[in-house]
């Protein structure tokens, strides 16, 4: 599992700083982070697909894959294996 690769993308993107410490695999992404609005995630997922070399297509995307950092890191691995 990519966890702590996915975490640090978001940390990179969304600028967290020190709240990174808190986020879990069940911590709740869209929606409880106030800094990933739809244009951030628009840079987390181009900052995935550059981090990782996965193509992502929109198509790919749901509110789903942005649930939790574990549902974030479950599609990136799915990506990966693909």
């Amino acid at each position: 599992m990519q966890l702590e690769e996915v975490k640090a993308v978001l940390v990179d993107v969304l600028n967290l700083g020190d709240a990174v410490a808190a986020l879990v695999p069940d911590s709740p992404l869209l929606g409880a982070l106030p800094e990933l609005d739809s244009m951030a995630v628009v840079s987390v997922i181009a900052a995935l697909e550059e981090r990782f070399g996965i193509m992502v297509d929109d198509d790919d995307i749901s509110a789903s894959t942005f649930a939790t950092l574990g549902s974030l890191s479950a599609f990136v691995d799915a990506k990966l294996a693909q």
